[in-house]
């Protein structure tokens, strides 16, 4: 596990990050827990997101944003670095969405992406 402060490889804007607290908050979530971000196979494209709560693991690094801890295996970097993680709330549709400039295509319902 790292314990050096290091640079997230991706970012959560204002919203997601209010969001994610709110949810935490909300739900009782344990502190010893944090945001974890990744990928999995899966999903019309091929490879979809992972968004959850979790305690990190050997393989993860540990990211500081704001007062959550962004949890994430190392393997995943590679899929994720430069996205951006957003939250949405409009009449027309409500959740997390996410920008990814590693994915060279997407689905049409935007869960899932070809690296």
């Amino acid at each position: 596990m790292a314990t050096e402060t290091k640079t997230a490889p991706i970012t959560l804007t204002e919203r997601a990050l209010a969001e994610v607290k709110n949810i935490m908050q909300e739900k009782n979530v344990p502190a010893e827990y944090g945001l974890r971000v990744g990928v999995q196979g899966g999903g019309c494209s091929g490879m979809s997101y992972l968004l959850g709560f979790d305690k990190p693991k050997d393989a993860d690094e540990v990211f500081h944003l704001d007062g959550v801890d962004l949890i994430m295996d190392k393997k995943h970097g590679m899929y994720v670095m430069g996205m951006e993680v957003d939250f949405q709330d409009g009449l027309n549709a409500r959740g997390f969405t996410f920008n990814n400039p590693q994915a060279q295509s997407t689905c049409g319902c935007g869960s899932s992406f070809s690296a």
